[in-house]
């Protein structure tokens, strides 16, 4: 009996359907790490292009910008429906849909469409990035490979979407185990064997793509921050709860944004979205000026050279970063909140750091960041991995957990629902009313 056991396990696992299926998801994750790797690359020179618009002369964006957000949100309604905002809220609508609904939400053309246009609005000075839109584009990759591979319907339904999705955070990041939690925590909620086993591979081998062609590098760079909870306890519950409220109140705001201001100005952007788009862009180019160009693009730099001590941009950058990136949403044009909300963290960090002159100021910056991005996703598990591994700091660990905590903990008091799933809702069919 055991030998027989055996030997069908052993043809099971030999069989040429099982190695089609293992064969079509290492060539989807395969192609999902290119994707990330050239988004990447298309992100970096999309920065470059706009430094050197700035530097020719500070007072360009204020044409550039609104008249960008214009031709990007006329591209995303016209061409790429579905494309819009940040990718992971329609991740988490498609494992709830099938059929047409998941084709307008997951395709080949929808990746690419998102990748086009986020790369073009980052080019604009867009204060979005390309972290959240990986994950739409992940995602979108391995739902397309699940017919080559004849997946079976539980399978493509949800293993795929939330392998190429976790695969997309990883290999955006360069952290594996962050898009595992993600899966985990913002996806499934519940992982069972199968999928596990899936995203586990996918994440492997999308990792391995980002990290054979870009190399092994930390996103932030390497921080060697070191905290003392006697000296640092106040420091901690302070960023705890200013970080978590800030991302808290951001999420309302996105949320409010996202069902449609009420009275006449809600009327009149649903009724004038590219006048809107305008508008949105052309506020946020004021802010640009304001901020001497610090608030365009991801903030990747800005919250580099927080972190590093480096300067930085000036005070209230923070809260600067955090209305364009309110204004980039609003616009309607693709993009992420990801590297933005860490931005934003570090900023706020950069402003707290001074109030305790005997905690490391690299420190501070850290739990902030943590906790107004777990405000934000109400993520916090994803939260304080996901800047552990950026930085490569895991003697802070226990200090971003308790961080991440409190910012979940604070922001649950403003905006009771996760944003994700909330922004979720909207791309799901509307059920008919009951009689």
């Amino acid at each position: 009996m055991p030998g027989h056991f055996l030997r069908r396990t052993r043809h099971a696992s030999l069989s040429p359907l099982r190695w089609r299926k293992r064969i079509v998801l290492w060539i989807g994750a395969l192609a999902v790490g290119l994707a990330a790797v050239l988004f990447a690359i298309g992100s970096e020179h999309a920065h470059t292009g706009l430094r050197y618009l700035v530097a020719l002369s500070p007072w360009l964006p204020l044409l550039v910008t609104p008249l960008g957000f214009v031709a990007i949100a006329y591209l995303t309604r016209r061409f790429f429906p579905g494309t819009q905002g940040s990718g992971i809220p329609q991740a988490i609508a498609a494992l709830q849909c099938d059929g047409e609904t998941r084709g307008r939400l997951l395709s080949l053309r929808i990746a690419a469409g998102k990748v086009l246009l986020t790369v073009l609005g980052l080019l604009c000075g867009a204060s979005v990035g390309r972290e959240g839109p990986t994950v739409q584009v992940g995602a979108s990759i391995l739902h397309s490979m699940g017919a080559l591979g004849r997946f079976s319907r539980i399978e493509t339904d949800r293993a795929l979407i939330i392998a190429g999705a976790a695969a997309g955070v990883a290999a955006a990041f360069n952290t594996p185990l962050a898009g595992i939690v993600f899966a985990i925590e913002e996806l499934s909620r519940s992982l069972e064997q199968r999928i596990s086993a899936m995203v586990l591979t996918a994440v492997i081998v999308a990792g391995l793509t980002s990290l054979v062609i870009l190399g092994d590098y930390t996103y932030f760079g390497h921080s060697d921050a070191a905290f003392s909870l006697a000296t640092g306890w106040a420091a901690l519950l302070l960023c705890g709860v200013v970080g978590g409220l800030a991302g808290g109140l951001f999420s309302r705001a996105l949320l409010l944004l996202s069902r449609g201001l009420p009275g006449r100005l809600g009327r009149l952007m649903r009724a004038h979205p590219l006048a809107t788009a305008g508008i949105c862009g052309l506020l946020l180019a004021l802010l640009g000026v304001v901020s001497g160009g610090a608030i365009y693009g991801t903030g990747y730099h800005e919250a580099k050279a927080i972190l590093e001590g480096e300067g930085g941009p000036s005070f209230a950058f923070g809260i600067l970063k955090l209305l364009a990136t309110l204004l980039s949403y609003a616009s309607g044009i693709p993009g992420g909140i990801f590297a933005p909300s860490l931005a934003v963290g570090a900023g706020i960090g950069a402003d707290l750091g001074p109030l305790f002159p005997q905690v490391s100021a690299g420190a501070i910056v850290l739990m902030s960041m943590v906790a107004y991005f777990a405000g934000v996703v109400q993520a916090p598990i994803t939260a304080f991995v996901i800047v552990m591994e950026m930085t490569g700091n895991h003697g802070m660990i226990i200090p971003l957990m308790v961080a991440a905590m409190l910012g979940h903990a604070v922001a649950r008091l403003v905006c009771p629902k996760p944003l994700y799933r909330s922004l979720a809702a909207g791309f799901l069919p509307k059920r008919p009313a009951r009689e």
